[in-house]
């Protein structure tokens, strides 16, 4: 009978960690089992020697992180997740690009706009979150490279790979026969070496071997050594684009300024309308210059729907110790300046307008650019006059119509050229709410502090409607506006972003490199020539064989391409053209020596 109180353990399997205590865990002896224990007989067993796993340690747990983060698949991850990251961005108004955009956005969310502001959403290029999956993607791609490479230089060093036994089994095959006198196995063994080399020699179509196989010459043939190093190129130059990009963006700038004709704006910090720059740059880097606007030329087909055909800005650059030069800007034609280039953005009118207040004082005077709202140029425009000797402070809001046509309906502008200006404003008396310390925009008036003039007598709102060089007098005796002249203005943008060529190198040797990767075959051709006798005839015999790393349309040419090379020189000297067949060029042999 079996002993039910002794856990049964196969005989011949030593286990150092089996317990004879009814497999509830050791017993209490303190000791293992011997080699020769037998179930049942009272020898001690491992009390106390429980199984201790080794620690992998900080380092272990350090490689396997870095395992981790350079796999293929983690950095696919990251990839993706720097798209999806990249959602938010545009979706939602960003602080850098559009301040009063996500003022607008926090004010109209009170509830959860703070919160999506707290977690960077409002900023998501400049957030730790992005930047952070933006670093991690680096890593990733550097350590993804670097074994790559030195798998790639190795193998770049190795030889072809050695010439199988047989033939049968590869999808590519070919076989001729030639007459001994004909062509040798030498000189069989010559041409194909040469043709797979093809007409330079350093840089081989084919990287060739040469070899013996007991009496047979052999040929070992390998090519698309290209396609991995295009993948590395390609990966490389995504490295460096990371690099260019982050490095851009870190130390760029870029300015918006409204210039009006005759007027011009110095390339500084407060030269600007709006600036915004990465977080390395400094204000001393910008380099001095100005620009003055002297003429804006602007063209529009005749008819009923007129179109926009050309737009010139006529300007005058000035540098710190050079003589001013002219130059032109053009919509995609942009100036060149001190490494920035400044664009035509967009242009209007500007009318100029002169203000006295009640006391005959001027109160204000300049131009004021309007934005246009359609093709025709039918432009909205504020004007603020808080410096007044005494009395309230003025606003007036209204439209610049530059080819007016006064109709039954109303006044509306037929062509956007400046046929016949008009202005038509409305009159606004109170606090313009500009000593409040909030800032305001310029294209709008607060009414909230303001009353509007009415028309003397009546509750219809006062229509002041001038042309250039009209005045006319304001009511209740606040003062005179005057309607002087009409110059035009200009939009200009100007970026400087010292890694845009390293971004378009990087950029086209991604492209060459990703050409190479998908375009460049990965095939092995082997050769087998020997020398056979049969009914008393001596013949050479010819063997090849091809095998390509996918399926690849194009293999069986690439073996009868070459057993054609060697038909080709066997046929010329059967036509008696040649005495001995001659390779393209010198081939060395086995022994180093070139044939």
């Amino acid at each position: 009978m079996t002993d039910k109180s002794v856990p049964y353990r196969p005989d011949g399997i030593h286990d150092a960690f089996a317990t004879d205590n009814g497999g509830d865990g050791p017993d209490n002896t303190g000791t293992k089992p011997g080699p020769d224990a037998t179930p049942g007989a009272d020898a001690p067993t491992a009390r106390g020697t429980e199984p201790v796993l080794p620690s992998i340690g900080v380092r272990g747990w350090l490689r396997w992180v870095w395992r981790q983060v350079t796999s293929m698949r983690v950095a696919l991850l990251l990839l993706m997740l720097l798209a999806v990251a990249a959602v938010p961005g545009s979706a939602l108004p960003q602080r850098p690009q559009d301040p009063a955009a996500v003022a607008d956005y926090l004010k109209d969310n009170p509830t959860f706009g703070p919160w999506v502001d707290r977690a960077g959403f409002l900023d998501v290029y400049g957030s730790a979150w992005f930047s952070a999956i933006y670093l991690l993607l680096f890593i990733s791609l550097i350590g993804c490279i670097l074994p790559r490479t030195k798998a790639h230089l190795q193998a770049l060093r190795a030889r072809p790979p050695r010439i199988p036994r047989t033939f049968s089994r590869f999808p590519a095959q070919g076989e001729r026969t030639f007459d001994a006198n004909q062509l040798s196995p030498q000189d069989a063994a010559d041409i194909a070496a040469a043709h797979l080399r093809g007409r330079f020699a350093k840089l081989p179509t084919f990287r060739v071997d040469r070899g013996h196989d007991g009496a047979a010459h052999t040929i070992s043939a390998e090519r698309g050594y290209l396609r991995e190093s295009g993948n590395l190129l390609f990966h490389l130059s995504l490295v460096g684009l990371l690099v260019a990009v982050g490095f851009g963006q870190g130390v760029h700038y870029r300015g918006q300024a409204i210039i009006v004709e005759e007027r011009g704006f110095v390339n500084s910090v407060s030269g600007y309308d709006s600036f915004e720059s990465g977080p390395f740059f400094s204000p001393e880097t910008l380099k001095p210059f100005s620009i003055v606007l002297d003429r804006f030329e602007s063209k529009f087909t005749i008819e009923q729907s007129p179109r926009a055909e050309d737009f010139t800005a006529l300007v005058t650059v000035n540098k710190p110790g050079e003589a001013t030069f002219p130059a032109t800007i053009k919509v995609n034609h942009p100036l060149t300046v001190e490494g920035a280039k400044v664009y035509l953005q967009g242009n209007g009118y500007a009318p100029r307008i002169s203000v006295t207040d009640a006391d005959g004082q001027i109160a204000f005077a300049g131009a004021v650019p309007y934005v246009p709202e359609d093709p025709v140029y039918t432009s909205r425009g504020v004007i603020k006059v808080p410096d007044v000797t005494s009395g309230d402070q003025l606003g007036m809001v209204g439209y610049l119509l530059p080819t007016a046509d006064f109709t039954a309906q109303g006044i509306r502008s037929i062509h956007p050229q400046p046929h016949d200006p008009v202005m038509v404003m409305t009159l606004w008396r109170g606090d313009l709410g500009l000593d409040d310390g909030v800032p305001q925009n310029v294209y709008e008036l607060d009414t909230a502090d303001m009353t509007q003039v009415l028309e003397p007598g009546t509750t219809a709102p006062l229509t002041l409607i001038l042309r250039p060089g009209e005045s006319v007098d304001l009511p209740d005796g606040l003062g005179t506006l005057t309607f002087e002249a009409l110059p035009r203005f200009v939009a200009l943008d100007l970026r400087h972003d010292p890694a845009l060529g390293w971004i378009l190198a990087f950029a086209l040797s991604a492209l060459a490199g990703l050409c190479l990767s998908l375009f460049t075959p990965r095939r092995r051709v082997w050769l087998r020539v020997t020398a056979q006798t049969a009914d008393g005839a001596s013949r050479t015999v010819v063997t090849a064989a091809g095998l390509a790393r996918s399926d690849d349309a194009g293999l069986q040419g690439e073996v009868d391409a070459m057993l054609a090379a060697i038909d080709s020189s066997a046929a010329s000297v059967a036509s008696g053209d040649v005495g001995r067949p001659v390779p393209t060029h010198a081939v060395p042999n086995e022994e180093g020596k070139a044939n």
